[in-house]
């Protein structure tokens, strides 16, 4: 046992066990007579929990987690460059890679028991992100040991990037010497013990090994399940869509052929009002020829009236 596999296992056990762990690990250096061991175990942080599921998602997805960093490097390449479109589709890129891992990540969290909040989501988020923008926080994020969350201040750095610095074991202490009338005492190995201690470590090692794998197996299998539903979501929206567009094509379709219709009657009546102003006009001439003819013929009237009643007067 030494520092970094502990460490290892520590910053993956749900935080509500690494205290627990930790002492455990802890005792376990003492009774193997490493006290130095022991103070370093003593010494690691217990992570937050946003810095635990980042740590998760670095132990089951690193090649996402790396293609993000990468990823990172190529916007930085983009602005210095001022490449527009390949900046544009480096970003849309990251927001959809940044998305994807962060639901990965809080499906890894349920797995082991826990809700991701939408806080802590946005930890994970913001961690992520940090380790786009900064090669030291990315390298950080892929250490696998993040005791809290990272964030970016949208400057072109990073505001926080904890480090878990290992501590080695320091060298054993020097022995006094021993006075020359001292008798030196050999003790040989206990063969029984040692092969005792032997035979616990492989268990260990295989009990934790085997843990790994389920977790990792059940990680897998639920992120297996959360891409299938969202393919299955995405094919039925897609269905609709598709849908809805048939049947809005066939309903402008109908609209068209309607429009048309309007039009050639819209024509028709145009026409027709067109011949029936022209007769208006025409009728309205010959009336008001008529209406002169009428008063010339109704003055003559008069006239021949009157002379009537004149002669008839003589008489």
């Amino acid at each position: 046992m030494d520092l970094d596999e502990v460490a290892g296992e520590l910053y993956e056990v749900p935080p509500e066990e690494f205290v627990a762990v930790r002492a455990a690990r802890q005792d376990e250096a003492k009774a193997a007579g490493d006290r130095a061991l022991a103070k370093a175990i003593g010494a690691l942080p217990k992570p937050s929990t946003a810095a635990w599921v980042c740590n998760l998602l670095v132990r089951a997805h690193r090649a996402e987690i790396e293609g993000l960093v990468e990823l990172g490097d190529l916007l930085r390449d983009a602005q210095q460059n001022l490449a527009g479109d390949a900046l544009k589709a480096l970003n849309r890129q990251r927001a959809q890679l940044l998305t994807a891992l962060t639901r990965q990540a809080a499906a890894l969290a349920r797995v082991r028991g826990h809700a991701v909040s939408t806080a802590i989501a946005g930890q994970v988020e913001e961690t992520l992100r940090a380790a786009m923008s900064d090669p030291a926080a990315g390298e950080a994020l892929l250490g696998g040991r993040l005791t809290s969350a990272m964030s970016y201040s949208g400057l072109g750095g990073v505001t926080a990037r904890p480090e878990l610095r290992l501590v080695p074991p320091a060298e054993p202490a020097a022995r006094p010497a021993r006075a020359p009338s001292e008798p030196a005492v050999r003790k040989g190995p206990d063969p029984e013990a040692a092969a005792d201690r032997r035979r616990r470590e492989q268990e260990e090692r295989r009990r934790v090994a085997e843990e790994k794998r389920r977790r990792e197996l059940a990680a897998a299998q639920q992120a297996a399940d959360e891409t299938r539903a969202v393919a299955e979501e995405a094919q039925v929206a897609l269905e609709e869509h598709r849908r809805a567009s048939e049947q809005l094509a066939a309903r402008r379709a109908e609209l068209q052929v309607r429009v048309e219709e309007l039009a050639d009657q819209l024509a028709e009546a145009e026409r027709e009002a067109g011949d029936v102003a022209a007769a208006l006009k025409r009728e309205e001439r010959r009336r008001t020829a008529a209406e002169r003819e009428a008063a010339d013929a109704a003055t003559a009237h008069a006239a021949a009236v009157a002379r009537v009643a004149e002669l008839a007067a003589g008489d």
